[in-house]
């Protein structure tokens, strides 16, 4: 089994980073690989809502979000590490996120979920609810731990120093590879659940 775990702050090992490497230590332990991918330092556009996709299966800007997508359909769990700009994800993580989960059109059903968050201060939930919107929108459950998945800290030695949000995200990674080992014998003895035709309502006057 394997998790990817997306790291959209610019720092490449900054408190984001610091977050996911313990949630990752979890995993591993739990005998599930992982790998790590760095998106907050590259220049990623948001979606123009084109609509290409539909017609090519991947998105019309050949960048990041296509190189990742062959992962994410392969992968049983993505973790989704962010940074607080503004009491919400940054700008490069929300354009990667919208455009990687909008044009991939494999069903991503029980594909498990979680979201990291990384502040200096606040922000934190405002930020981590926006992230979990992707996942309950694709039919994905979302791993949890003892507290809101959220670290503390202006540098790693700052996230390391909160021993209380290290714990949270070494118990997601846990919960995280229980849920996706559940999920897989779940599929083996009662198969995923009966899909239904997708129904679009547009509200009008």
């Amino acid at each position: 089994m394997k998790v990817l775990l997306i790291n959209g702050s610019p720092n490449m090992k900054g408190c984001t980073y610091t977050a996911l490497t313990e949630v990752e230590k979890s995993l591993n332990e739990a005998g599930i690989e992982t790998e790590i991918i760095h998106v907050g330092n590259k220049d990623i556009r948001g979606c123009i809502a084109c609509r290409k996709c539909a017609e090519t299966g991947k998105c019309v800007f050949d960048d990041l979000v296509n190189e990742v997508a062959p992962n994410f359909e392969e992968c049983d769990g993505i973790v989704i590490g962010s940074p607080v700009y503004y009491a919400s994800p940054n700008g490069t993580m929300l354009s990667f996120l919208d455009r990687l989960f909008f044009s991939s059109h494999f069903d991503k059903t029980m594909k498990v979920g979680a979201a990291v968050v990384s502040a200096r201060r606040g922000g934190n939930t405002a930020t981590f609810d926006v992230l979990n919107k992707y996942f309950t929108i694709s039919g994905m459950p979302i791993a949890s731990s003892r507290y809101w998945n959220m670290v503390h800290g202006h540098t790693a030695e700052d996230v390391y120093a909160d021993k209380e949000g290290c714990q949270t995200m070494r118990v997601l990674g846990k919960n995280m590879a229980f849920l996706m080992k559940s999920i897989q014998l779940g599929k083996e003895q009662y198969g995923l659940p009966e899909k239904e035709d997708a129904i679009f309502t547009n509200f009008h006057h």
